[in-house]
């Protein structure tokens, strides 16, 4: 998806300024939502890549003026509405207004370590890789309506696959409801003036971490 969340390499943002001594929440609501969304992750109704799309598919307005945990807990309102969990007057009326429905499991609090860490997404390949070390290759053009992890910026550009990183769970269909659908994972390295033209630094250089439905030999 082409959406207002895939800033990589877009100007006029700013520089990223880190916060010196930083608080891990700077409001209490911001750690009740990420209990909140925890919680509800835990109930297998969604995958992980359904929750990054559902951050993805926010309008640009709405987006820019959100700060990080305000865009989680629009999610989470969006994907409880969207699953029939709440309905949107239950939202706004902040109670029910209707019988809950049962839900496959839920987070007690002997769990909670176990939402803090996240499993593995690695499986077993279906296909012999198609891409070695060394391999130039190039990145697809793709402009999917949905959620992909291909970045914008690196999109029909000439790289180098640096390393394999196994097989794994392809977030494409996943977000999708499309299963698993697993696909090998590269590490492609870029040189920074292939990304950014010839006003890029020559010295810097990017790697992305990048599934194999993304590439062509170059």
């Amino acid at each position: 998806m082409d959406g207002i969340h895939d800033m990589g390499g877009m100007h006029g943002f700013g520089k990223v300024e880190p916060e010196p001594n930083e608080p891990v929440f700077h409001a209490d609501w911001k750690g009740r939502c990420l209990a909140l969304n925890r919680a509800m992750g835990y109930t297998g109704i969604w995958t992980i890549d359904q929750t990054r799309a559902g951050i993805e598919e926010l309008p640009p307005d709405v987006y820019l003026s959100s700060s990080y945990y305000k865009k989680w807990a629009l999610r989470l309102e969006n994907l409880v509405v969207e699953r029939g969990l709440a309905g949107a007057d239950e939202i706004e009326a902040g109670h029910a207004l209707r019988p809950g429905k049962m839900l496959k499991r839920k987070l007690n609090a002997a769990d909670v370590p176990n939402t803090l860490s996240r499993g593995s997404f690695g499986r077993p390949a279906q296909s012999p890789a198609r891409f070695k070390v060394g391999d130039r290759v190039i990145t697809k053009n793709i402009h999917p309506p949905t959620h992909t992890r291909l970045p914008r910026y690196a999109r029909g550009h000439v790289g180098v696959i640096e390393a394999l990183r196994g097989c794994h769970v392809f977030p494409d269909t996943a977000a999708i409801g499309e299963g698993e659908d697993p696909q090998w994972l590269y590490t492609v390295l870029f040189e920074s003036r292939e990304l950014w033209g010839e006003n890029a630094d020559p010295s810097l250089k990017i790697s992305i971490e990048a599934f194999e439905p993304y590439l062509e030999p170059a």
